[in-house]
């Protein structure tokens, strides 16, 4: 599939009596659903994206992301519900939608023999506000692949060139499906660092991940799909809080008597385990047990708490890998 601009200019007419008004949500939509055949991919989904965040959705394979946000877009015909972007519905005004949004898809391709340049040069021109694709080859490190041929990108500069084209209208939504899958760690950082400017710059951003590490760290919010159905929707805290409230803290202290600590409240588990003590609780096991640790004279300099992650939260509400 061609991202063929996001931006680009289309017919002017059947436009809406009026815009959104500034407090309405960038998205909204209730009770979307998408069948193929007798499969129901999406089922009854509802969700609000507010201005300026980023909106992650997170899901096994086949959970119904990418056709979520296809609908949502524009780009593939919703079977029932309804979805407003900026207040326009995409089924009836796609061509005003398209100048107002970014798409970065989860399978894209260009022309073979485009190259780098051209193909921004293209898009900026079909852009009803462009921006400068000049600075867009520099912020995405593709200057020095300029006259490259599309064919002759590698997977992550690919995958760089087709989110600096979502970039090129200046667009008020930007939707990245897998964006960063193929860059290498260090790339990814600095895309993580791009789609923070993006949010700085009052844009809104729709994310769709299978890494949780980037879920965590840049989504306000987060949708958790299971076969077609939001499971959770939460901040990353706020789903990492409700679904668990285990605690697990470990320390060295020698040879040391250690079972008076199943007597501190909120411990569960205590065990010693390559030298080193680890008691697992729930609750405010931490400040319970560093404050029976004090009061016995004992201060572990190397005292580690570690905390419930994304990831852990996600293989427990989908039972299944994170891969999207």
């Amino acid at each position: 599939m061609t991202p063929w601009a996001a931006g680009a200019a289309g017919p002017a007419g059947n436009r809406p009596l009026a815009g959104p008004a500034a407090g309405d949500p960038a998205i909204s939509v209730r009770g979307l659903r998408k069948t193929y055949g007798t499969t129901l991919a999406v089922d009854d989904v509802s969700f609000t994206v507010r201005r300026g965040e980023i909106f992650g959705l997170i899901g096994p394979n086949g959970s119904g992301k990418t056709t979520i946000v296809e609908c949502v877009q524009g780009l593939r015909k919703r079977d029932g519900g309804e979805v407003r972007v900026l207040g326009l519905d995409p089924a009836t005004h796609p061509a005003e939608l398209r100048r107002t949004i970014g798409s970065q898809l989860q399978e894209s391709a260009l022309p073979d023999r485009i190259k780098v340049w051209e193909a921004l040069d293209l898009f900026a021109a079909l852009a009803s506000r462009p921006a400068d694709w000049r600075r867009l080859l520099d912020e995405w490190g593709l200057s020095g692949r300029r006259d490259a041929s599309f064919a002759s990108l590698s997977g992550g500069e690919r995958q760089r060139l087709l989110v600096a084209l979502a970039l090129v209208n200046e667009p008020e939504v930007v939707f990245l499906d897998e964006m960063t899958t193929g860059l290498d760690p260090a790339a990814r950082r600095v895309a993580w660092g791009l789609i923070e400017a993006i949010r700085e710059r009052r844009s809104t951003v729709v994310l769709v991940t299978h890494f949780m590490d980037e879920a965590e760290r840049l989504c306000d919010r987060l949708a958790v799909l299971r076969e077609g159905r939001i499971i959770a929707l939460d901040t990353p805290e706020g789903l990492i809080a409700a679904h668990t409230d285990e605690a697990h803290v470990s320390f060295t202290i020698g040879d040391a008597d250690i079972s008076w600590l199943g007597a501190v409240p909120h411990v569960a588990r205590v065990r010693r385990r390559n030298g080193r003590v680890e008691v697992e609780g729930s609750g405010s096991l931490v400040v319970h047990l560093c404050g029976a640790l004090l009061a016995r004279g004992t201060v572990p300099d190397d005292l580690r708490v570690e905390r419930r992650t994304l990831e852990d939260v996600f293989l427990a509400l989908t039972g299944g890998g994170a891969e999207g």
